[in-house]
């Protein structure tokens, strides 16, 4: 039996999301990504962008972000389009630094990946947690991947990772410190399963990100704690105290929590 050619014209958008869940009959394709694919809506969303917003609230889950990440990841934009376009609407190019240099993140993660393929799914440095690579559970629970772990902020976000293919990069930092040290558990297992979710999933962007946390690629773990989130939560988020209390305690507390063996807890 030959393969056939996949079809990819369609004359609606509800006649491809029909067509994708006919190649995919035993999946849960009753959820819909809101994000709309293609060459116009890349363009739209890039004379979207405020660059000098963005400086000042891209920490916060309701901040001014591009969005253009899934068009970057699929080809449809490239960076060089993004940054000059950013350049030429900013009346004070100093203000289009902070924009500029997440660009430049992006295409430092991919000239690493190019130079170093390996370091994508292996510890590039040994944790700086105090424990090693085999005190981390391979796989993630259930519980996580349900979006059931009883922190409401943990599974608001999960549940949005899953419906919508995208997260927040400050949401995304949340989740993966939560899977890697509340919970012990491996990047790589948690890098996987964003990757099956994310419209921009990204493997030299997300993996290496996903290092950093941890500490694998950098000289501290990356943790926070419940009043982090609820300063820069966006409405409708649920940071009560009692509903979210692994996170509610202070940063010199949840340090000798997680990191009881790490030689400095001030580093």
């Amino acid at each position: 039996m030959s393969l056939q050619p996949l079809k990819s014209r369609f004359d609606s958008r509800e006649e491809l999301i029909a067509y994708v869940a006919s190649l995919s009959p035993k999946s849960d394709d009753s959820i819909v990504s809101a994000t709309i694919g293609g060459e116009e809506p890349a363009q739209i969303a890039l004379k979207n962008i405020n660059p000098d917003q963005y400086a000042h609230t891209r920490n916060y889950l309701d901040g001014d972000v591009s969005r253009l990440s899934p068009y970057i990841r699929h080809g449809i934009i490239s960076l060089n389009d993004v940054r000059n376009h950013a350049l030429s609407i900013s009346g004070e190019p100093q203000q289009t630094e902070k924009f500029i240099q997440e660009l430049a993140w992006r295409d430092y993660w991919q000239r690493r990946y190019r130079q170093n393929p390996h370091d994508i799914w292996h510890d590039i440095e040994a944790y700086k947690t105090g424990f090693t690579a085999d005190d981390y559970a391979e796989t993630l629970p259930a519980d996580i991947e349900a979006g059931e772990t009883g922190v409401a902020v943990i599974d608001h976000f999960i549940h949005e990772l899953c419906t919508t293919g995208y997260l927040h990069n400050h949401a995304r930092m949340y989740v993966a410190a939560y899977i890697v040290h509340w919970r012990r558990i491996k990047w790589q297992a948690g890098a996987q399963w964003f990757l099956h979710h994310l419209l921009d999933g990204d493997p030299a962007s997300n993996n290496l990100s996903w290092q950093w946390v941890a500490s694998t690629f950098a000289n501290k773990p990356y943790f926070y704690n419940l009043e982090n989130v609820a300063k820069y939560a966006a409405p409708g988020l649920n940071v009560a105290s009692q509903d979210n209390l692994p996170l509610a305690y202070s940063y010199d507390e949840l340090d000798s929590m997680l990191f009881p063996y790490r030689e400095d807890h001030n580093g």
